[in-house]
C-alpha cells in the first residue's frame, strides 16, 4: 500500500502546483496539459530507460485499457464539467469523494475482491476525512449533482478495469491513459474556445503532469497490481489533504479546525489499512498469465538456471493448482471467494 500512498502525495503535490498555474491558464486545458505532460514524459523515459522487468501489453489487454480510457479519461470529465457548471463548489467536491465508495462496490461486487470490516472502516473514515474537507454550509441541494456521480461511478469503473491489467507493463498504461486523456481534454478546451498558454507556460505544465501525473500514475498502477482497486483508491484519496497540506506550506495558506480534524480521520483510515492481516487457507486453480514476479513469494516454482529467487522478472508462465494458508492482498493470485 505504500506505492498507493506515494501515488497520493504526488498527485496531491499538483494542487499547490496546479492553483499557480490556474493563474493565467484554462482549467480544460490545464487538465489537459498536465495529462498529456504525463503521457509524454512516460513515452520519452521509456525510450530513455526501457522498463525490465515488465510484461509488455498484449492484444487481450486493449479492450480493457480502452475501456478504462474512455471512462475514465473521455466520459468522465465530460460528465464532471457539464455538472460543474451549475453544482456548488463545495458539494460538487464532497460528491468526487463517491470515487471511493464506487471503487469499492464494484471491486467487491464484480472483481471478487475481499472487503473486511476493517476496510471499510477504514475507507469510511478517509471518506469522512474528505467530506469535512469539502464540506461548504449553505449550498444548494437542487444542483444538477447527477451528472457528477455519474463521473465518480465511471472513475470507479476505469480503476477496476485497470486492476485487470496491472500484471502489464505499468508505465506503458499509464503513457496511454496520459496521452489520450491529455489529448481528450485539450480537444475539448479548443472546441469550446479555450487558448493554449505561452510556449514558456506550457512546458512547465507539461514538466507538472509528468513528475506529479505520470509517476503517481505507474504507481498507482504497481498499487493495483499488489493490493487490489479498492485500498488502492482509499489509499489515493488522501490526496486531497496532501495538496491542502503542501498548499499550507508551500502558498501559506491558512488551516482550521476542520483541517486537522480531517487529517486525524484520514490517518486513521490509513493505518486502519495498512494494519490489516487477512490470512486463511484457499486455493489457486490452475492458470496461466503473464506479470512481473520473484520465486521467493511461494506462487512461483518454476526454475530459471542462474536466476537469484529475489528477481523481479516477467514472462508467461503456468501455475498449477495450489492449496496453502498465509496472509495476502487481493493481488493478482487472489481474487477468491470467502
Amino acid at each position: 500500500m505504500i506505492r498507493a500512498l506515494l501515488s497520493a502525495l504526488l498527485f496531491g503535490a499538483s494542487a499547490p502546483l496546479a492553483k499557480i498555474l490556474l493563474r493565467d491558464v484554462d482549467p480544460l486545458v490545464l487538465a489537459g496539459l498536465l495529462y498529456l505532460g504525463s503521457g509524454l514524459g512516460l513515452a520519452l523515459a521509456r525510450m530513455i530507460v526501457p522498463p525490465a522487468g515488465e510484461s509488455p501489453l498484449e492484444r487481450r489487454d486493449v479492450p480493457w485499457l480502452g475501456a478504462a480510457i474512455l471512462c475514465g479519461g473521455v466520459a468522465a470529465p465530460v460528465l464532471l464539467l457539464l455538472g460543474l457548471q451549475s453544482a456548488p463548489a463545495g458539494v460538487a467536491a464532497l460528491f468526487l469523494n463517491l470515487e471511493t465508495v464506487f471503487t469499492l462496490v464494484i471491486a467487491a461486487l464484480f472483481f471478487r475482491e475481499h472487503v473486511g470490516a476493517r476496510i471499510v472502516a477504514g475507507m469510511a473514515c478517509i471518506f469522512a476525512g474528505g467530506a469535512l474537507l469539502s464540506f461548504s454550509p449553505g449550498t444548494s441541494a437542487a444542483a444538477p449533482l447527477g451528472m457528477i456521480a455519474a463521473a465518480c461511478l465511471l472513475w470507479a469503473a476505469d480503476n477496476n478495469f485497470t486492476r485487470v491489467i496491472s500484471g502489464s507493463d505499468a508505465t506503458a498504461i499509464a503513457m496511454w491513459k496520459g496521452l489520450f486523456a491529455g489529448g481528450v481534454n485539450i480537444a475539448a478546451g479548443l472546441f469550446l474556445g479555450r487558448s493554449l498558454p505561452s510556449t514558456g507556460l506550457m512546458l512547465a505544465t507539461l514538466v507538472v503532469g509528468f513528475a506529479c501525473y505520470g509517476a503517481s500514475l505507474v504507481l498507482f498502477v504497481q498499487a493495483l497490481r499488489e493490493v487490489g482497486a479498492a485500498r488502492t483508491s482509499a489509499c489515493f484519496s488522501t490526496a486531497p489533504f496532501v495538496g491542502m497540506a503542501l498548499s499550507v506550506v508551500s502558498l501559506r495558506e491558512s488551516t482550521d479546525a476542520r483541517f486537522w480534524m480531517a487529517g486525524a480521520l484520514m490517518a486513521l483510515g490509513v493505518w486502519l489499512h495498512l494494519t490489516e492481516r487477512h490470512g486463511h487457507a484457499h486455493h489457486h486453480h490452475a492458470h496461466e498469465h503473464s506479470h512481473p514476479h520473484r520465486h521467493d513469494d511461494m506462487h512461483h516454482d518454476h526454475h530459471h538456471e542462474g536466476l537469484p529467487p529475489g528477481t523481479v522478472h516477467a514472462h508467461h508462465h503456468q501455475h498449477g493448482e495450489m492449496a496453502h494458508e498465509h496472509v495476502h492482498f487481493p493481488d493478482l493470485h487472489h481474487g477468491h471467494d470467502h
